[in-house]
């Protein structure tokens, strides 16, 4: 736990979050996306004296792993512990990240135009419809009369939105202790988590391989070829 600030370091300044936002646009043709978020709920056992604190909305007692996932699959910000019974959104709203992307202190980039326009746009985080729609996260509409330009907008923010969901699933299968019922008290537990994530970060820097093919990726024609 020692290297977790070398190994999970968010970015605080508009150079890392531009260098960030033009892999994102590199590798998902999602210009301006500097990040993607979500949560996931990681089963423990059921506490004496504690109700339905842990209990989540898919019927087990868990606490949740939030993240923010660069477009390599790197965790750039975690909160461990949140409670199996709150919904992603309430975590968020509690977090330090929101905090500081309301007060601007993380130090997004300024707004430029997107390619090919002129008119400066914000760059943001993606999220899924658990999260409220702010000038700062984007997630996919969820209107069903959409048209050509709005679903193709659709399909590239889900898609690159994808990169969390991809990253905790490798996260869970290198580590298999995050696919069992933990049996540790939730402190213990998001220690456990944590240096999960710090292990996950150090193979994505020094051997990448290993894990990509486990990966989504794009073939030559920008389709989306599924990973393991």
């Amino acid at each position: 736990m020692e290297l977790k600030h070398d190994l999970i370091d968010c970015p605080v300044d508009s150079d890392a979050w531009e260098r960030v936002a033009e892999e994102f646009k590199s590798r998902w043709n999602v210009p301006h996306a500097c990040g993607a978020l979500d949560g996931k709920h990681v089963a423990i056992k059921k506490l004496p004296q504690t109700g339905t604190m842990y209990h989540n909305y898919k019927g087990f007692f868990s606490i949740v792993l939030m993240a923010l996932v660069d477009e390599n699959y790197k965790f750039m910000w975690i909160d461990v512990g949140g409670l199996g019974s709150q919904s992603d959104a309430q975590i968020y709203n509690q977090s330090e990240l929101k905090e500081c992307l309301e007060d601007g202190s993380i130090g997004l980039p300024p707004p430029s135009p997107l390619p090919n326009d002129d008119q400066d746009f914000l760059y943001f985080l993606l999220g899924d419809d658990a999260f409220g729609l702010r000038s700062f996260l984007m997630k996919p509409l969820s209107d069903r009369t959409l048209t050509r330009e709005e679903l193709i907008a659709n399909y590239r923010i889900s898609r690159a939105r994808r990169v969390v969901e991809n990253a905790f699933g490798i996260l869970a299968h290198r580590w298999r202790v995050l696919l069992a019922t933990m049996q540790q008290m939730p402190l213990t537990a998001q220690v456990i988590i944590e240096s999960c994530v710090c292990l996950h970060n150090f193979i994505r820097i020094r051997n990448p391989a290993i894990q990509n093919i486990q990966l989504d990726n794009e073939d030559g024609a920008h389709n989306l070829v599924p990973g393991l």
